[in-house]
């Protein structure tokens, strides 16, 4: 996996984080999986178990992410090998269309459907954290399956199996890091989100911007030219890191 890939998976999963059907709805799943109140999470109360829990919550949905679609977008991507310079192009014809979705330039109905499995009661213990993860995971909501199938198909060009699932890997850290962060600062949390709240709807707009010039370089052929031009600048140390 190129550093190139590596910063838009990292960036992608961030964009996602910000999205508007996932950021107003951090605190709701924090209070979910734990059991305690909205106010109980603010002030802190017990937040190494809400740490816990949250962190086991991100185990569920990244086990959906990387294993269950990284893996089937990785493995048919190596499947079709020798097709490569036309998964490339195809794909990017359809990283540009859900692009233009989420840029509100046209809207493709099915994304506007969520598809979110709903539980009924609160989970008890950590598997029940794991198992609402694997729920949002397995959720193709209007906001983040767009973003999650770029990167997926983005997967599916790459060199080599564990490139594809390397990729998969840091897009799902890239949600996952600012939801553990919310998790262990919540007050911090909802008082960022209330400054930016107004700004969901431009995050959404940069991430049908992000989307489309992927999908233009995929298209082109020019993701490789890129990659070799930025080889350069990139410091040393993050070679040995890398």
């Amino acid at each position: 996996m190129t550093e190139v890939g590596f910063l838009i998976a990292l960036s992608a999963g961030v964009l996602s984080f910000l999205s508007p059907c996932v950021l107003p709805l951090v605190p709701s799943y924090l209070a979910f999986i734990t059991g305690m109140s909205l106010e109980d999470l603010e002030e802190g109360v017990e937040r190494g178990r809400v740490l816990r829990m949250a962190v086991f919550f991100v185990l569920g949905f990244s086990f959906i992410f990387i294993v269950v679609l990284g893996g089937a977008a990785s493995f048919l991507g190596q499947f079709l090998k020798s097709y490569e310079e036309w998964i490339a192009r195809v794909g990017g014809v359809v990283i540009i269309l859900l692009g233009l979705h989420l840029a509100g330039v046209f809207r493709i109905t099915p994304l506007l459907r969520e598809k979110r499995f709903h539980v009924a009661d609160s989970p008890v213990g950590t598997l029940g954290a794991i198992g609402v993860g694997m729920a949002f995971g397995a959720g193709w909501t209007a906001c983040i399956g767009p973003v999650l199938g770029a990167i997926l198909t983005y997967a599916m060009v790459q060199e080599t199996f564990w490139s594809g699932i390397g990729l998969v890997t840091v897009y799902s850290a890239g949600l996952a890091i600012p939801f553990l962060l919310s998790a262990l600062a919540l007050d911090r949390f909802l008082s960022a989100f209330r400054k930016i709240r107004r700004f969901l709807g431009v995050i959404q707009v940069v991430s049908g911007i992000l989307l489309i010039l992927i999908g233009l370089l995929l298209v082109t052929g020019a993701f490789t030219l890129l990659t070799t031009w930025l080889l350069p600048l990139t410091p040393d140390f993050l070679f040995d890191r890398i």
